[in-house]
Protein backbone atom coordinates (compact mmCIF):
# COMPACT_ATOMS: atom_id res chain seq x y z
CA UNK A 1 0.00 0.00 0.00
CA UNK A 2 2.67 2.62 0.41
CA UNK A 3 4.08 1.55 -2.54
CA UNK A 4 0.61 3.16 -4.03
CA UNK A 5 0.58 6.18 -1.99
CA UNK A 6 4.16 7.75 -2.76
CA UNK A 7 4.87 5.72 -6.16
CA UNK A 8 2.82 7.09 -8.68
CA UNK A 9 2.07 10.75 -7.40
CA UNK A 10 5.56 11.15 -7.30
CA UNK A 11 5.99 9.60 -11.11
CA UNK A 12 3.08 11.39 -12.53
CA UNK A 13 4.73 14.64 -10.63
CA UNK A 14 7.51 14.17 -12.77
CA UNK A 15 5.89 13.68 -15.76
CA UNK A 16 3.89 16.64 -15.47
CA UNK A 17 6.58 19.14 -14.99
CA UNK A 18 8.61 17.85 -17.00
CA UNK A 19 6.63 18.98 -19.85
CA UNK A 20 5.44 22.00 -18.12
CA UNK A 21 8.35 23.68 -17.70
CA UNK A 22 8.58 24.11 -21.17
CA UNK A 23 5.58 24.68 -21.93
CA UNK A 24 6.16 27.52 -24.69
CA UNK A 25 7.05 24.34 -26.54
CA UNK A 26 4.99 21.86 -25.56
CA UNK A 27 1.55 23.64 -25.36
CA UNK A 28 1.60 26.87 -27.35
CA UNK A 29 3.74 25.82 -29.74
CA UNK A 30 1.25 22.85 -31.06
CA UNK A 31 -1.93 25.20 -30.45
CA UNK A 32 -0.17 27.82 -32.95
CA UNK A 33 0.08 25.29 -35.71
CA UNK A 34 -3.69 23.77 -35.27
CA UNK A 35 -4.42 27.70 -35.39
CA UNK A 36 -2.32 28.26 -39.10
CA UNK A 37 -3.66 24.98 -40.31
CA UNK A 38 -7.47 26.53 -39.43
CA UNK A 39 -6.61 29.97 -40.88
CA UNK A 40 -5.24 28.35 -44.01
CA UNK A 41 -7.96 25.24 -44.73
CA UNK A 42 -10.58 27.30 -42.78
CA UNK A 43 -10.25 30.53 -45.78
CA UNK A 44 -9.57 28.29 -48.79
CA UNK A 45 -12.40 26.01 -48.40
CA UNK A 46 -15.01 28.02 -46.32
CA UNK A 47 -18.08 28.50 -49.30
CA UNK A 48 -16.55 25.41 -51.00
CA UNK A 49 -17.10 22.47 -48.93
CA UNK A 50 -19.96 21.53 -47.32
CA UNK A 51 -19.68 18.35 -45.46
CA UNK A 52 -22.68 18.11 -43.19
CA UNK A 53 -26.01 20.18 -44.08
CA UNK A 54 -26.34 23.35 -41.92
CA UNK A 55 -22.71 23.34 -40.71
CA UNK A 56 -19.84 24.90 -42.59
CA UNK A 57 -16.42 23.65 -42.81
CA UNK A 58 -14.50 25.85 -40.39
CA UNK A 59 -17.21 24.31 -38.05
CA UNK A 60 -16.36 20.93 -38.87
CA UNK A 61 -12.81 21.55 -38.94
CA UNK A 62 -12.21 23.36 -35.55
CA UNK A 63 -13.19 19.65 -33.64
CA UNK A 64 -10.69 17.47 -35.93
CA UNK A 65 -8.39 20.02 -35.65
CA UNK A 66 -8.71 19.85 -31.71
CA UNK A 67 -8.89 15.92 -31.68
CA UNK A 68 -5.54 15.73 -34.01
CA UNK A 69 -3.67 18.15 -31.52
CA UNK A 70 -4.59 15.94 -28.44
CA UNK A 71 -3.47 12.90 -30.28
CA UNK A 72 -0.25 14.19 -31.21
CA UNK A 73 0.94 15.24 -28.32
CA UNK A 74 0.15 12.69 -26.01
CA UNK A 75 2.13 10.50 -28.11
CA UNK A 76 5.14 12.75 -27.85
CA UNK A 77 4.74 13.45 -24.51
CA UNK A 78 5.10 9.84 -23.50
CA UNK A 79 7.39 8.75 -26.06
CA UNK A 80 9.90 11.86 -25.77
CA UNK A 81 9.90 11.39 -22.07
CA UNK A 82 10.91 7.60 -22.33
CA UNK A 83 13.45 7.74 -24.98
CA UNK A 84 15.06 11.03 -23.02
CA UNK A 85 15.36 8.98 -20.44
CA UNK A 86 17.10 5.91 -21.71
CA UNK A 87 19.34 8.30 -23.79
CA UNK A 88 20.87 10.06 -20.75
CA UNK A 89 20.98 7.45 -18.27
CA UNK A 90 18.63 8.72 -15.85
CA UNK A 91 16.20 6.02 -16.40
CA UNK A 92 18.27 4.06 -14.03
CA UNK A 93 16.85 6.09 -11.44
CA UNK A 94 13.45 4.82 -12.15
CA UNK A 95 14.27 1.85 -12.63
CA UNK A 96 16.21 1.02 -9.28
CA UNK A 97 13.36 2.10 -6.41
CA UNK A 98 10.47 -0.89 -6.12
CA UNK A 99 8.00 0.75 -8.49
CA UNK A 100 5.15 -1.53 -9.77
CA UNK A 101 5.09 -1.67 -13.42
CA UNK A 102 1.68 -0.50 -13.37
CA UNK A 103 2.41 2.88 -11.52
CA UNK A 104 5.20 3.31 -14.34
CA UNK A 105 2.42 2.48 -16.98
CA UNK A 106 -0.15 4.87 -15.22
CA UNK A 107 2.17 7.80 -14.48
CA UNK A 108 3.74 8.09 -18.27
CA UNK A 109 0.02 7.69 -19.66
CA UNK A 110 -1.13 9.82 -17.57
CA UNK A 111 1.30 12.65 -18.00
CA UNK A 112 0.45 11.92 -21.96
CA UNK A 113 -3.20 12.57 -21.16
CA UNK A 114 -2.83 15.92 -19.29
CA UNK A 115 -0.46 16.99 -22.27
CA UNK A 116 -2.97 15.99 -24.64
CA UNK A 117 -5.91 17.29 -23.02
CA UNK A 118 -4.33 20.41 -22.13
CA UNK A 119 -3.24 21.50 -25.77
CA UNK A 120 -6.23 20.36 -26.90
CA UNK A 121 -8.27 23.07 -24.75
CA UNK A 122 -5.43 25.95 -26.02
CA UNK A 123 -6.72 24.86 -29.53
CA UNK A 124 -10.18 25.12 -28.95
CA UNK A 125 -9.73 28.42 -26.56
CA UNK A 126 -8.11 29.99 -29.57
CA UNK A 127 -10.27 28.91 -32.40
CA UNK A 128 -13.71 28.42 -31.55
CA UNK A 129 -14.04 32.27 -32.40
CA UNK A 130 -13.88 31.52 -35.91
CA UNK A 131 -16.74 29.88 -35.84
CA UNK A 132 -20.57 29.28 -34.19
CA UNK A 133 -19.55 25.63 -32.73
CA UNK A 134 -22.07 24.58 -30.09
CA UNK A 135 -22.04 21.22 -27.86
CA UNK A 136 -24.31 18.48 -28.43
CA UNK A 137 -22.78 15.90 -25.68
CA UNK A 138 -20.21 16.71 -23.51
CA UNK A 139 -20.06 13.53 -22.22
CA UNK A 140 -19.23 12.13 -25.86
CA UNK A 141 -16.42 15.23 -26.09
CA UNK A 142 -14.83 14.48 -22.28
CA UNK A 143 -14.93 10.13 -23.47
CA UNK A 144 -13.33 10.44 -26.72
CA UNK A 145 -10.81 12.68 -25.62
CA UNK A 146 -9.49 11.09 -22.84
CA UNK A 147 -9.80 7.69 -24.34
CA UNK A 148 -8.07 8.70 -27.82
CA UNK A 149 -4.90 10.76 -25.43
CA UNK A 150 -4.80 7.11 -23.29
CA UNK A 151 -3.90 5.05 -26.47
CA UNK A 152 -1.60 7.68 -27.62
CA UNK A 153 0.11 7.81 -24.47
CA UNK A 154 -0.03 3.95 -24.79
CA UNK A 155 1.64 3.78 -27.82
CA UNK A 156 4.26 6.43 -27.54
CA UNK A 157 5.24 4.62 -24.19
CA UNK A 158 5.54 1.57 -26.72
CA UNK A 159 7.56 3.98 -29.45
CA UNK A 160 9.80 5.08 -26.45
CA UNK A 161 10.90 1.35 -25.34
CA UNK A 162 11.44 0.32 -28.67
CA UNK A 163 13.21 3.01 -29.84
CA UNK A 164 16.89 3.33 -29.00
CA UNK A 165 17.70 6.92 -30.66
CA UNK A 166 16.05 10.02 -31.80
CA UNK A 167 15.89 9.15 -34.99
CA UNK A 168 13.78 6.11 -35.04
CA UNK A 169 11.60 7.80 -32.55
CA UNK A 170 11.27 10.17 -35.56
CA UNK A 171 10.74 7.91 -37.59
CA UNK A 172 8.05 6.81 -36.08
CA UNK A 173 6.09 9.59 -35.60
CA UNK A 174 7.23 10.75 -39.25
CA UNK A 175 5.70 7.32 -41.41
CA UNK A 176 3.12 6.24 -38.71
CA UNK A 177 1.37 8.68 -36.21
CA UNK A 178 1.33 11.75 -38.93
CA UNK A 179 0.15 10.19 -42.04
CA UNK A 180 -2.48 8.41 -39.70
CA UNK A 181 -3.58 11.38 -38.09
CA UNK A 182 -4.33 13.34 -41.12
CA UNK A 183 -5.49 10.65 -42.78
CA UNK A 184 -8.46 9.92 -40.58
CA UNK A 185 -11.11 12.55 -41.48
CA UNK A 186 -9.71 16.04 -39.81
CA UNK A 187 -10.33 17.63 -42.99
CA UNK A 188 -12.88 15.91 -44.49
CA UNK A 189 -15.80 13.66 -44.56
CA UNK A 190 -14.78 9.78 -45.54
CA UNK A 191 -17.66 9.79 -47.85
CA UNK A 192 -16.15 11.96 -50.11
CA UNK A 193 -13.63 10.03 -50.81
CA UNK A 194 -13.56 6.30 -53.53
CA UNK A 195 -14.57 3.43 -52.03
CA UNK A 196 -10.94 1.95 -51.70
CA UNK A 197 -10.30 4.86 -49.42
CA UNK A 198 -12.89 4.64 -47.10
CA UNK A 199 -12.47 1.20 -46.62
CA UNK A 200 -8.97 2.25 -45.70
CA UNK A 201 -10.20 4.61 -43.46
CA UNK A 202 -12.21 2.45 -41.48
CA UNK A 203 -8.96 0.23 -40.95
CA UNK A 204 -7.34 3.48 -39.42
CA UNK A 205 -8.52 3.39 -35.37
CA UNK A 206 -7.58 7.28 -35.34
CA UNK A 207 -10.75 7.98 -37.61
CA UNK A 208 -12.79 6.58 -34.74
CA UNK A 209 -11.29 8.79 -32.42
CA UNK A 210 -11.69 12.12 -34.22
CA UNK A 211 -15.29 11.12 -35.34
CA UNK A 212 -16.68 10.28 -32.27
CA UNK A 213 -15.09 13.56 -31.00
CA UNK A 214 -16.55 16.02 -33.56
CA UNK A 215 -20.04 13.89 -32.63
CA UNK A 216 -19.70 15.89 -29.33
CA UNK A 217 -19.97 18.80 -31.07
CA UNK A 218 -21.73 18.95 -34.54
CA UNK A 219 -24.14 16.16 -33.73
CA UNK A 220 -22.96 14.08 -36.59
CA UNK A 221 -21.16 11.34 -37.55
CA UNK A 222 -19.94 9.53 -40.27
CA UNK A 223 -20.04 6.37 -38.23
CA UNK A 224 -22.50 5.75 -34.52
CA UNK A 225 -20.65 6.62 -32.04
CA UNK A 226 -21.10 3.64 -30.00
CA UNK A 227 -19.48 2.01 -32.51
CA UNK A 228 -16.14 4.78 -33.02
CA UNK A 229 -15.88 4.36 -29.14
CA UNK A 230 -15.74 0.05 -28.73
CA UNK A 231 -13.16 0.27 -31.53
CA UNK A 232 -11.49 2.78 -29.74
CA UNK A 233 -11.85 1.15 -26.06
CA UNK A 234 -10.68 -2.52 -28.41
CA UNK A 235 -7.60 -0.15 -29.54
CA UNK A 236 -6.88 0.42 -25.82
CA UNK A 237 -6.93 -2.54 -24.35
CA UNK A 238 -4.44 -3.75 -26.76
CA UNK A 239 -2.22 -1.17 -26.96
CA UNK A 240 -2.34 -0.81 -23.38
CA UNK A 241 -1.53 -4.28 -22.83
CA UNK A 242 0.98 -4.37 -25.56
CA UNK A 243 2.83 -1.57 -23.48
CA UNK A 244 2.47 -3.14 -20.41
CA UNK A 245 4.14 -5.98 -22.10
CA UNK A 246 7.25 -4.10 -22.25
CA UNK A 247 7.57 -2.88 -19.16
CA UNK A 248 7.38 -5.69 -17.14
CA UNK A 249 9.27 -8.03 -19.27
CA UNK A 250 11.59 -4.60 -18.86
CA UNK A 251 12.58 -4.97 -22.86
CA UNK A 252 15.47 -2.55 -24.13
CA UNK A 253 15.49 -0.79 -20.37
CA UNK A 254 17.31 -3.22 -18.57
CA UNK A 255 20.10 -3.31 -21.17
Amino acid sequence: MSTVASGLPMLLKKELLRFWKVSFQTIAAPVLTALLYLLVFGHVLEGRVMVYEQISYTAFLIPGLVMMSVLQNAFANSSSSLIQSKITGNIVFILLPPFAHWELFAAYVGGAIVRGLAVGAGVLVVTVWFAHLGVHNLLWILVFAVAGAAVMGALGLVAGIWAEKFDQLAAFQNFIILPATFLSGVFYSIHSLPTVWQTVSHLNPFFYMIDGFRYGFVGKSDIPPFISLAVVLATLLVVSGWAYMLLARGYKLRN
